[in-house]
Order: structure tokens, then C-alpha cells, then sequence
């Protein structure tokens, strides 16, 4: 059983709380906020919070607190059943495009325009369906990528959640060797159904995508393959900061790094950890609000031994679970 509540909003509002919530997140059980346009015309937006349990009158304060515009309105609160709530936050997702790619759920299964890529991701336990900025802009920059004539020949999507991003690589790059990791193993689950929807053979050799379990790169098979030539990591700015030792040393020289799941606040901070393993920025994507980073490894001259992912990712430190 798990519970819902709802407010009205502002799309100003809205946006505010599409990043993180300090006063929320702190909380033993923080709730999973969701916000939604409900009438574009006249401009109404929800908030929808989803708890594991029954919220108390502190919890609906504090929430109510975060929407000037629904003071003196009472939440609604509803019970909802035998019900997944991530499934549930993620109903009635609209499709998307980004680049060549459009990313649907099985309701638009006939409406693909043509000369686009489709790939169908209905919701699911894991997060990355598509319609997320981050997710978006990821999808964006591989096309870039593509575009500029980029070829790497080994792929790792870490903290893949649905299997998306490896997908859209593996679409471009058919005769790369690809591997997809996650923390949590229901998203490996989802990735091997999705490959199996979408035609994307899963195996160890090059053309075919591995998965794995892991916190990171903290895994033998990611280990054994590295050095990559492209590195994906749609996760959260605490993880990629924490990560950037272990990625800089999976990433081969004059490889490329496509990082999201920060906001624009937390670019600088996570630059800087990932300059300090020897890359540079060499594009931004993204929405303002929702950066998505192409990033380069510098390449060094003269001897240099050979180097292993550090692994030294923590699976205390978050959730590496991409969006």
C-alpha cells in the first residue's frame, strides 16, 4: 500500500520543485514529488506526493509549505492499493522526440513520425522513460555525437534504469561492445524486458549489450572492459561527484563522458570533480534548468601505465539509478 497527495500550484512553483527540496529530502521517508500541468489554457499545475505510508499532519504542513498559492486549501489525500507508485507517476507519459529518437509508451506505438527511431518504453519500476529533461537531453547529445562523427567501440551506461540510453548508443554504434549497470537489480530486470521489446540483442560481444548489478563501476565485467571510449552517467550530482575517480579512470583518453541528473546550481561543482580527472567540457545540452554535459578526456603523452576503475563508489552514497 502506498499514498498519494495532491495540491494545487503554480507553473512557477512547479518548477521550483522539480529540483531538490532540501526540507523534503532530509526526512526519513522522503516522498516522491511529481508535478503536472492539468489544464494548459488556464494554466493549473498539481503537485502529487507519493509516500510509503500514511502521512501525518507534520508531513502535510511541511508539504503545504512549499506552495504559497494552496494556503488554506485542504491536501487531498488518498490510499492507493496494491498500486507501484513509480509506475503510477509515470502513467500517461507523453512521447518524445530528441534528435533522431522518439520515445514512446505502447498508447503511441502508432504514431511514430517517420524517419525517426522509436523505441518503446512503457512505465515501469525503474526510472528513464524519456520524458525527464535529463533523459531528454542525454538523447539529444548522443545524436550530437553521432552527428559529429564520433565512433567509440565501448560503451558503458552507468546507472542505466530503463535501458534507454544504452539503446539509443547501440542504435548509433551498432558494432560497439556496450555494458548497462544499476544499483537496483528490478532496473536490470526492466532493461532485459526493453531489449527484448526493442530488438537490442543482449550478450558480451561487440553489437550485443551486458548488464550488471552495481553500484558504480564496482563490478568485474565493467572493470575487465574498461577503458571506455564513451562513458553515459544520467544519475544525480552527488553520485557523479563521488564517481569522478572511478569514471576518469574507466575513460580512455580523448574519450567522451556524457553526464546529466544535475541542476544548474550543481554544474560548477561537479565540473570541477571531473577536471580534476583530466577532462574538459566540450559541450552543454539540456534544458536551463536540467544541464546535460559533453565532457573530453584530455590525452597524455609519453609513457603512462595502464589504469583500472577505482570502484571506489560506496552504495551508501545514493542511489545510482539514472532518471
Amino acid at each position: 500500500m502506498s499514498w498519494i497527495v495532491s495540491l494545487p500550484c503554480t507553473r512557477d512553483e512547479a518548477e521550483a520543485l522539480s529540483g531538490e527540496v532540501p526540507e523534503l529530502d532530509a526526512l526519513p521517508e522522503a516522498p516522491v514529488i511529481v508535478t503536472r500541468e492539468i489544464d494548459e489554457d488556464l494554466g493549473l499545475w498539481q503537485l502529487d506526493a507519493y509516500l510509503d505510508n500514511k502521512p501525518g499532519a507534520a508531513l502535510l504542513g511541511l508539504l503545504q509549505a512549499q506552495i504559497p498559492s494552496a494556503k488554506g486549501k485542504k491536501p487531498h489525500v488518498e490510499e492507493l492499493v496494491e498500486q507501484d507508485w513509480v509506475t503510477l507517476s509515470q502513467q500517461g507519459l507523453e512521447p518524445v522526440q530528441a534528435g533522431r529518437f522518439f520515445v514512446h509508451t505502447s498508447s503511441y506505438a502508432d504514431r511514430v513520425p517517420p524517419g525517426s527511431v522509436p523505441f518503446l518504453i512503457d512505465a515501469s519500476q525503474a526510472f528513464g522513460t524519456g520524458g525527464h529533461d535529463t533523459t531528454v537531453g542525454c538523447l539529444a547529445m548522443l545524436d550530437r555525437l553521432a552527428r559529429q562523427g564520433a565512433s567509440p567501440r565501448n560503451i558503458a551506461d552507468i546507472g542505466t534504469g530503463t535501458g534507454l540510453l544504452a539503446f539509443a548508443a547501440m542504435h548509433l554504434w551498432p558494432r560497439a561492445k556496450a555494458i548497462a549497470s544499476d544499483i537496483d537489480p528490478a532496473s536490470i530486470f526492466v532493461t532485459r524486458d526493453n531489449a527484448a521489446i526493442n530488438g537490442v540483442p543482449l550478450g558480451r560481444s561487440g553489437g550485443r549489450l551486458a548488464l550488471a548489478v552495481a553500484p558504480g563501476t564496482d563490478h568485474p565485467a565493467i572493470r575487465h572492459r574498461a577503458p571506455y571510449d564513451l562513458v553515459i552517467a544520467n544519475i544525480l550530482a552527488g553520485p557523479l561527484i563521488t564517481l569522478a575517480p572511478d569514471i576518469g579512470a574507466a575513460t580512455s583518453p580523448g574519450g567522451h563522458a556524457i553526464l546529466a541528473g544535475l541542476i544548474a546550481r550543481q554544474m560548477e561543482p561537479v565540473l570541477a570533480a571531473y577536471r580534476a580527472q583530466g577532462f574538459r567540457l566540450a559541450a552543454r545540452g539540456g534544458s536551463a534548468e536540467w544541464p546535460c554535459l559533453l565532457l573530453v578526456k584530455r590525452r597524455r603523452y609519453g609513457y603512462r601505465r595502464k589504469q583500472r576503475a577505482l570502484h571506489r563508489s560506496n552504495p551508501a552514497d545514493a542511489t545510482f539509478g539514472s532518471w
